[in-house]
């Protein structure tokens, strides 16, 4: 059965994660990440691999894509909360997407590329 991480784990697991852009959620008990690509073929095809991936795992990441943005949040539905699978899909992202831009700051607004193209940047 799937436990929420320990205290002692967390400690351990989620400074590494958030060197790499993971930061926690601020409304619940999980991690949330946010990739910028080059297009929206690349976002897309980044996400047929995750997709691939987390259906291995069985287990599913809570997502939005907006053009060639992905936006991620990971959490473990029956035990409302983090646990390794978290951590293990987490760790499986960040191999599949190793040249996108990160956005670390998630309270700032994020452009997608036919937004910026519409305010001529």
């Amino acid at each position: 059965m799937t436990a929420l991480l320990t205290r002692e784990e967390r400690q351990t697991l989620l400074p590494d994660l958030d060197a790499t852009g993971w930061k926690a959620a601020p409304d619940k008990d999980a991690i949330r990440k946010i990739w910028k690509f080059r297009s929206f073929s690349e976002a897309w095809g980044f996400m047929t691999r995750v997709a691939l991936a987390a259906e291995r795992a069985n287990h599913h990441p809570d997502w939005s894509n907006r053009y060639n943005i992905v936006d991620v949040t990971l959490t473990t539905h029956d035990v409302n909360g983090l646990s390794a699978q978290d951590i293990d899909l987490a760790k499986r992202l960040d191999r599949i997407a190793p040249g996108a831009v990160i956005i670390e700051d998630h309270g700032a607004p994020i452009l997608c590329l036919c937004e910026m193209r519409a305010q001529g940047r």
